[in-house]
């Protein structure tokens, strides 16, 4: 018998797309020493006619401040995405992230005009509250979704009340809030049958 071949599969196109974004726009931004991150791949308020204004309520999603900024964020997109991108298709895990970067974009830069936000966390809650609907069954809404909802938005209100630092507390609460909302209209039918 023949030995079997192992072979290393692009097994979450979106997913490692998305990695391999991050990586290089964070390259770039060192390349660049900053320039990067500021026209490309970080929001703040900037004129509506310039066409970079709307690069970045995208873009930010892929920018990150150094090396640990982005090995957390990706480290748990790595771990959870592939197997929402498994259960859910490309397309929705492509819909999830632009949906998330546009709706975190558009608040900071309408309410944050002072702030420059950047990094995918927004995008790491989503696919937190998205996983938690993956085990849904018909008529039953998930004890592990109230949990994780409860728990890390309650701690990002709290940590936005109550801790002075650089982490977007708002971000990852919409971050949050899309991947649940994603996660009841992927489910919707399971959801209203008995």
């Amino acid at each position: 018998m023949g030995k079997t071949k192992l072979k290393i599969s692009f097994n979450s196109p979106v997913i490692l797309t998305f990695t391999i974004i991050c990586f290089a726009a964070l390259i770039l931004n060192i390349i660049t020493g900053g320039f990067a991150n500021r026209l490309l791949f970080s929001v703040y308020h900037s004129s509506l006619l310039s066409p970079f204004t709307y690069i970045r309520f995208i873009g930010h999603v892929f920018g990150h401040a150094g090396w640990s900024h982005l090995i957390g964020n990706i480290m748990l997109i790595l771990i959870i995405g592939p197997l929402l991108e498994e259960k859910y298709g490309s397309a929705n895990m492509l819909s999830v992230i632009i949906i998330t970067a546009f709706t975190t974009g558009l608040v900071n830069f309408i309410f944050f005009p002072r702030v420059m936000l950047l990094g995918a966390s927004g995008v790491v809650f989503a696919l937190i509250l998205l996983s938690s609907f993956t085990s849904i069954k018909e008529g039953c809404i998930p004890l592990t979704f109230i949990l994780v909802t409860v728990m890390y938005l309650g701690e990002q209100i709290y940590d936005g009340i109550f801790i002075q630092d650089n982490v977007s507390n708002l971000t990852h609460i919409l971050g949050g809030l899309v991947g649940a909302s994603i996660g009841y209209a992927l489910n919707k039918n399971k959801l209203s049958r008995y």
